[in-house]
């Protein structure tokens, strides 16, 4: 079994896939007591999380040691957005992250704003 750096991605397997299905990351929660959206900004605040958190809560604040979004943070961590928020929820419960609302312009289906989200996210696959 030849498993990756956590550089790719928490728990892979070139052949397998993921070795921990993503429901077991956020303890079988699917609803983060955070309000966050694709698109909300989410950065470290230096503080260290005094409970025990799991790799992927270690994996996702390393992430974050500028403003990311949400979806950036899912794609780096191969993991649906649902459980990406749940991990980042449990972080901002703890102090070690800070969230904001994502700031829209006038029109917040703008097209130039949505072709640069998709640019960001090709550049970091």
């Amino acid at each position: 079994m030849n498993v990756t750096s956590h550089q790719e991605g928490p728990w892979l397997d070139d052949a397998a896939g993921r070795l921990i299905r993503p429901y077991t990351v956020s303890g079988g929660r699917t609803k983060p007591s955070t309000t966050l959206d694709l698109l909300s900004m989410v950065m470290a605040t230096g503080s260290i999380p005094q409970a025990h958190m799991g790799p992927e809560h270690s994996l996702a604040l390393g992430l974050c040691g500028g403003p990311t979004s949400v979806a950036e943070i899912a794609a780096h961590l191969r993991l649906p957005a649902v459980v990406t928020k749940v991990l980042l929820s449990d972080l901002v419960d703890c102090g070690a992250l800070t969230a904001r609302a994502p700031r829209f312009h006038a029109n917040p289906t703008d097209r130039s704003l949505l072709e640069a989200v998709l640019d960001g996210l090709r550049q970091r696959l």
